[in-house]
């Protein structure tokens, strides 16, 4: 696939952010910000999760979180207790498997959005 130009991905990229936004809400987590208030590497890597959805033929929610857990080792993120930008921890940083049910589907949802938008 051909990806959009880079006003359409961002476009894609903060619609996926505010749909993941409500949906950790749903499950209880309420630590992330709306698109205009998230930092820079929130926008980053919820950017390079929609390129990673687009250019992958039929990626599924495993290998969207590896993608993510992939970026997350590059920018130098370790699992943690708790979500912590500063420490950069993350109670996430897991195999596939070991995610919780919703989380696994969320993976799916960013598959399923990206690609319905593009």
């Amino acid at each position: 696939m051909t990806l959009p130009d880079d006003q359409r991905l961002d476009a894609i990229a903060r619609t996926v952010h505010e749909a993941l936004r409500g949906w950790a809400a749903a499950h209880g987590q309420h630590d992330i910000p709306p698109w205009d208030n998230a930092p820079g590497w929130m926008h980053t890597s919820t950017r390079e999760s929609v390129i990673h959805a687009l250019t992958h033929p039929a990626p599924n929610g495993r290998t969207q979180h590896e993608q993510w857990l992939a970026q997350k080792q590059r920018d130098g993120w370790t699992l943690g207790p708790v979500k912590d930008a500063a420490a950069r921890t993350h109670p996430l940083m897991v195999a596939y498997d070991d995610l919780p049910d919703w989380e696994q589907r969320k993976d799916q949802l960013i598959n399923a959005l990206a690609n319905a938008l593009a």
